[in-house]
């Protein structure tokens, strides 16, 4: 069972009172598993911060600023050259 953005004790006294796992993902540490979603444990959204969310890494910007360059590249004919086909 999921456990949401509970009060911690709520969710642990849920827990403690089933037989099945409990995962938790803003329910406090008293969950039988965790949950985190990748992007946001990565700070690939920079405008998300729930009270809930522990940041990993802050990889908004190095994301963005690859994608930029990519797209640029695809834009200005310097990628995908010769070198990444299969001849």
């Amino acid at each position: 069972i999921e456990l949401e953005l509970l009060p911690s004790t709520l969710a642990e006294r849920i827990s403690t009172s089933l037989n099945i796992p409990t995962i938790g993902i803003g329910a406090g540490p008293g969950c039988d598993g965790q949950v985190l979603v990748l992007h946001d444990m990565l700070g690939l959204n920079e405008a998300f911060n729930p009270k809930f969310l522990k940041l990993y890494a802050r990889l908004g910007e190095s994301v963005r600023s690859a994608v930029e360059s990519f797209a640029g590249e695809v834009r200005g004919g310097v990628y995908p050259g010769r070198e990444h086909g299969f001849d």
